[in-house]
């Protein structure tokens, strides 16, 4: 039999509206878009969708329209979206409010281009709203110009891909380095190997010549731009292969297997680095916020 007492608490709790399922509508709300909302909230689509279907059971009335070309808010759907901003704008009044002088400032964070939307983009996500006083800045560029640029202070801590050993960072993750080619493409059989590389100073260059190298491969560079997109596009468009993390390697490409691969490659570590010195306030919660997001990522295959 249940207890009255226990009943009602079970139905006040039920009252408690969840402030992320509420950013989460705005966010469709305004690009009328689950896929455009997920970019928006460094979520995956079906993570939206889930979001919005939980808040429209916990209402108990549909919120979008779905019978049409892009989404729709209904009539219940206006009325909650109004009245939602209100909410967020106080809700984060009251949390700048509460937090005022704590901690507060600027963090300039490096990173690899490929390293940004797989691993570090959620774990900004998340920073923002526990130190919404912080401007952090994401500095990208390959792994021997951060550590040049940490010397010179022109960040406050990097992430940096380099060669499993003696390191003067931190370890978070070991990683496959990885051949990757277009998804049933036949650049890996031409002569010599086109190979294309995002930069000469990427952090991957040595070990992938010096594999090639010791294979006996004849290869030629097919593109350097210092851009990953373009990189991305010359594979898949099966111009040539490349070399990334397993983890950074997007869906619609193919991680080559032994059958393809033209050499095997050694495994790289993304190592935490922080400048000689006392870091800021700031720099020392973000480290800890990395830490804590590459401790959750499943072991690497």
């Amino acid at each position: 039999m249940a207890i009255p007492g226990i009943r009602l608490y079970n139905a006040n709790m039920a009252r408690n509206l969840d402030i992320d399922l509420l950013r989460t509508f705005v966010a469709v709300a305004d690009h009328a878009s689950m896929t455009a909302a997920a970019n928006a909230r460094h979520l995956t689509q079906g993570a939206i969708s889930q979001q919005v279907r939980r808040l429209e059971e916990m209402l108990k009335t549909r919120l979008f329209a779905r019978d049409r070309p892009g989404l729709k808010l209904t009539r219940a759907g206006e009325q909650l979206l109004a009245k939602t901003r209100r909410l967020l704008a106080l809700n984060d009044d009251i949390w700048s409010e509460m937090t005022a002088g704590a901690i507060e400032g600027e963090v300039r964070l490096g990173l690899p281009y490929d390293l940004v939307a797989p691993s570090v983009a959620p774990v900004m996500k998340d920073f923002a709203l526990a130190f919404p006083q912080v401007e952090v800045s994401l500095v990208c560029a390959s792994s021997p110009e951060l550590i040049a640029a940490l010397v010179q202070g022109t960040v406050d801590l990097a992430l940096i891909e380099e060669p499993v050993g003696r390191t003067a960072g931190e370890t978070l993750r070991i990683e496959r380095l990885v051949w990757v080619g277009a998804r049933n493409g036949g650049a890996y059989l031409k002569q010599p190997l086109p190979v294309s590389l995002v930069a000469e100073s990427c952090a991957f260059r040595p070990a992938i010549l010096s594999a090639l190298q010791d294979e006996g491969r004849q290869w030629r560079t097919l593109f350097e731009s210092g851009n990953i997109e373009a990189t991305t596009a010359t594979v898949r468009a099966d111009l040539a292969i490349t070399a990334w993390l397993a983890s950074t390697v997007p869906a619609d490409l193919e991680i080559l297997g032994p059958d393809k691969a033209p050499t095997s490659l050694p495994n790289f570590a993304i190592n935490l680095h922080l400048p000689k010195g006392k870091p800021s306030r700031q720099a020392q919660e973000l480290a800890r916020a990395l830490r804590a997001s590459f401790a959750r990522l499943p072991q690497a295959a």
